[in-house]
């Protein structure tokens, strides 16, 4: 039996995670009580009473969670912000590099990827690695999410009955170009400078597609878009929550929520003679949250990574 706390239980992604951790018999489920929650010494005592923590919480009071950490054996996975860029913390994400999932299991800081980061990374960083794609490429990307990675306050405005008419079209945003998000994009990717990075919230609930559209004069290497399909096949063929779209396969339109309620990620490789789409449909709240997070404490514990996850 695993003793496990969520701090910041009472969000979207702490919610998620205990939804998925409640019907699981090998795990305790470390509760403060509501008066509690905000307590330094309470919390502290469930950090370090627990095997591992899950912080679902503000990027200030992640670290303050951190600060609360004495105990050795204590291990964290962090949903927020605060860690995802720092020494010391290994990304946690376990498809993109070889050796990752090991580093992850012998860990005892993990932060867990950003939802549109994980969309953007899981399509850039192997092209950068294979030589693909240079580290200076001029890249853009376009992300469209559903309205649950706002937040309870978006959630409440999205199923508000007297809700603003502007809420019925998708609503682009992060309009200076800057984004929580990019630092890890750049850095897990290692690229020399940030992509234009373009997100869109739209009128359904859960569900990402992020896009990056590619010059095929400006790549490193000669290929089209069957060469690219092979190329990513092969680089995630031994991941089980990872899959590659066959060209045939490839819809007219394509939503973004297709995978809601799921912990898989689909790539789609598009275009034409002289340009490639490259396109991953995700759960937000699945591969891009809350699963991606059991993903890692699984991993962390030794158990089948897949364990409770759909």
């Amino acid at each position: 039996m695993y003793n496990v706390f969520i701090d910041g239980r009472e969000g979207t992604t702490g919610l998620q995670i205990c939804e998925r951790l409640e019907k699981r018999a090998d795990i305790n489920l470390i509760v403060l009580p509501e008066s509690k929650r905000k307590d330094p010494s309470a919390r502290r005592e469930c950090l370090n009473s627990a095997d591992i923590s899950f912080l679902c919480l503000p990027d200030a009071a992640a670290r303050e969670s951190v600060s609360l950490i004495t105990s050795p054996s204590a291990r964290v996975i962090d949903a927020s912000t605060a860690h995802r860029v720092s020494d010391g913390w290994v990304y946690g994400f376990p498809e993109i590099a070889r050796g990752r999932r090991e580093e992850i299991a012998s860990a005892s800081r993990v932060a867990n990827p950003g939802c549109h980061a994980t969309g953007f990374i899981s399509l850039v960083a192997p092209l950068v690695k294979g030589g693909i794609v240079g580290a200076d490429y001029p890249l853009t990307a376009h992300s469209v999410t559903g309205y649950s990675g706002g937040g309870k306050k978006m959630i409440a405005e999205y199923e508000s009955e007297s809700r603003d008419v502007s809420l019925d079209s998708p609503r682009q945003y992060a309009l200076s170009l800057s984004h929580k998000h990019i630092p890890e994009m750049v850095k897990e990717c290692g690229l020399a400078h940030a992509p234009i990075f373009n997100p869109i919230v739209a009128d359904f609930y859960c569900g990402m597609c992020v896009t990056v559209p590619l010059y095929k004069s400006l790549l490193l290497k000669k290929v089209g878009t069957d060469d690219m399909i092979e190329y990513f096949a092969e680089y995630y063929a031994s991941h089980k929550f990872i899959k590659v779209a066959k060209k045939e396969d490839v819809p007219a339109y394509l939503p973004a929520n297709g995978l809601s309620g799921t912990n898989m990620l689909e790539i789609y490789v598009c275009g034409n003679d002289e340009m490639i789409l490259l396109c991953s449909v995700f759960d937000n709240l699945g591969k891009g949250a809350s699963g991606a997070a059991v993903q890692n404490m699984n991993i962390m514990l030794g158990l089948d990574e897949g364990y409770s996850l759909a």
